[in-house]
């Protein structure tokens, strides 16, 4: 008797190049006011202009880029109100998500964060701006997603990809050597399960950061 093989769906071309591109928007990878054209993206990635033209609107419609109405493509260069704006969110949303991951917050996931934040170490010893940002939204996604607030972590995510290309040209500015000092804070409420702690901790290491970008 033959029994067939599953088959495995691969996600539309619109999908795939979205998530690239996307993923790379958030890490930085592509800097404040960086110029894309469809035609560009298509023959990149080796697709045709339908699909680049839904990832691109899909990621407009995000923020993550800016169209004109003549139609070029940049990546968002953002003004001060809008970095203050997007730094409000964090500090509403960030503590919020925390606080709901605290009763979740088991001794493994701390050495995992205690982990991910040697990490971020190791990037900013290399002065690898991309490493850096990945692994400081990853320690802060690994603690979220223990809130189980699945809503509230999409969100934020918008936020976070909106501010990726300035993230980078903050880094850039800042130089930093080690990882942010507020982690530690955060590292220390878990372990001591203090709410009020953690919360002070996790707005300080959001604000403290995207206060370089305003005075930038």
């Amino acid at each position: 008797m033959n029994i067939a093989s599953p088959r495995t769906t691969e996600a539309p071309a619109h999908e795939r190049l979205y998530r690239h591109l996307r993923g790379r928007i958030m890490l930085g990878e592509l800097p404040p006011g960086q110029a894309l054209t469809l035609r560009g993206l298509a023959t990149e990635h080796r697709v045709s202009m339908t699909p680049a033209r839904e990832a691109v609107r899909r990621l407009a419609a995000e923020g993550a880029l800016t169209v004109s109405s003549s139609g070029r493509i940049t990546t968002p260069e953002l003004s001060v109100e809008r970095i203050e704006e997007l730094a409000a969110l964090r500090a509403l949303i960030e503590p919020e998500l925390a606080t709901r991951a605290l009763p979740r917050a088991h001794q493994a996931l701390i050495e995992r964060l205690a982990l991910i934040n040697a990490s971020i170490g190791e990037a900013a010893e290399a002065h690898d701006a991309v490493a850096y940002i990945r692994t400081n939204l990853e320690f802060h996604r690994t603690l979220y997603l223990r809130a189980q607030a699945p809503a509230m972590l999409a969100i934020l995510e918008t936020v976070w990809l909106q501010l990726g290309p300035t993230m980078r040209a903050l880094y850039g500015r800042v130089k930093r050597q080690e990882p942010p000092r507020h982690h530690r804070m955060i590292l220390a409420s878990l372990r001591a399960g203090d709410e009020p702690g953690l919360r002070l901790a996790v707005r300080a290491d959001v604000t403290h950061g995207l206060r370089h970008l305003a005075q930038g």
